[in-house]
């Protein structure tokens, strides 16, 4: 089980895994500023450009690379840009909002998410 789980994690897909985190941070931001700043309250167009294009730019790159890293496979890159939301999310949202994370619906839901991942890396 280990060396499957060194396999998957290939330079490659920790380069893609990485883009795809900090494109799932940067559309956080994009829209969610309005509700941690008052400054972003009426600026959807700036927010959408100064965040939007960065996050649009590391899901690109993320895909690139966990694509080449699962051999081809999209709906893999899917699943795992998926589970990576329910990591990024849930941390940005008790950071800036304060919400928790650790509320059962919540704890589900990653679980579920890294249920996911298990299967892609099980199946790869």
């Amino acid at each position: 089980m280990i060396e499957k789980i060194a396999e998957f994690f290939s330079q490659e897909m920790l380069y893609g895994i990485g883009f795809i985190i900090v494109g799932h941070a940067m559309g956080w931001f994009a829209g969610n500023s309005q509700f941690v700043w008052d400054w972003w309250k009426d600026k959807p167009i700036l927010a959408t450009i100064l965040f939007g294009t960065p996050a649009g730019l590391s899901f690109w790159w993320g895909s690139k690379f966990c694509f080449a890293a699962t051999g081809g496979e999209l709906w893999s890159v899917r699943f795992i840009a998926a589970v990576f939301s329910y990591t990024v999310f849930p941390v940005m949202t008790w950071y800036f909002l304060g919400e928790s994370m650790f509320t059962t619906k919540t704890l589900i839901c990653v679980f579920l998410a890294m249920s996911i991942l298990f299967v892609q890396l099980y199946f790869n």
